[in-house]
């Protein structure tokens, strides 16, 4: 064979096979780019798909832990209560009893406030409710019939089923007060305290039952001072007398002087 057929050959072999392998490589590199490609084109799908699940689950949780978070945070209270959470009843059972309760408003606004109680039937207050401008204060009487016990209960166990409960509502200034402003309001309503009823042996000296004694007669005092008219509303009623009275006496010369008259003719 000539040479340069061996030449010829061998030199299309080597090319033949240079060619298959560049053709391999080629092949073997565009099908790892295209691998990786799909490859990044997945995980990113899946970082998607992962980020779209992700999102909504971490905001509901966010949301979750912000209302938790502000459920366990302390109520700003707008009154200040004296005693801060019992009522103290004498105890006298088959009599009506009175406690009392200082309320005082202790925000920069005017406050509204509302009793309520579980047992409505045997206990009433006075006032149930009413609107304290800021810094103001009043005492509260709580009147309740202490029920005999039967069975040979105790009467110190009623204290844990009677309660009371003072709500607060913040309004825009100086208004009248109704209750159903509560009902209206709901959502800005607050729930100042719960209060437990507590007897107090009314033959036992304590401190507790001295309070309670000042507490009501304050009240009292309080209540005789609202019945009381204004200052100004008895010089008007005197000055209106006196007008009355003149024109009276006006109106008797001027008959007088016409039955003269009459007479005369």
């Amino acid at each position: 064979m000539p040479f340069w057929q061996t030449d010829n050959g061998t030199g299309t072999g080597n090319g033949n096979a240079t060619s298959s392998s560049t053709t391999t490589t080629t092949s073997s590199s565009t099908s790892s780019s295209s691998m990786s490609s799909n490859g990044n084109n997945g995980s990113q799908q899946n970082q998607s798909n992962q980020f779209g699940e992700i999102r909504p689950s971490l905001y509901y949780s966010t949301n979750a832990m912000f209302f938790v978070t502000k459920s366990l945070l302390p109520t700003r209270r707008r009154l200040r209560l004296d005693p801060p959470n019992k009522l103290f009843f004498p105890n006298e059972p088959g009599k009506q009893v009175r406690s009392a309760i200082g309320i005082k408003n202790t925000s920069k606004s005017h406050v509204a406030f509302k009793f309520q109680t579980t047992a409505p039937k045997s206990c009433y207050m006075r006032p149930p409710g009413a609107i304290l401008a800021p810094g103001e204060s009043l005492i509260a009487t709580v009147f309740k019939f202490v029920e005999p016990p039967e069975n040979n209960e105790r009467l110190l166990d009623q204290k844990s089923r009677v309660k009371f409960k003072i709500m607060s509502l913040k309004v825009k200034g100086e208004m009248e007060y109704v209750p159903e402003m509560f009902d209206e309001q709901k959502d800005q309503v607050a729930v100042e305290q719960i209060l437990r009823v507590v007897f107090l042996d009314p033959e036992c000296p304590s401190p507790a039952l001295e309070k309670l004694k000042r507490q009501l007669d304050e009240a009292e005092a309080e209540l005789e001072a609202r019945k009381k008219p204004p200052e100004d509303a008895g010089p008007r009623v005197v000055v209106e007398g006196l007008v009355i009275d003149e024109w009276k006496e006006r109106r008797e010369r001027y008959l007088a002087r016409q039955q003269v008259e009459v007479d005369s003719v």
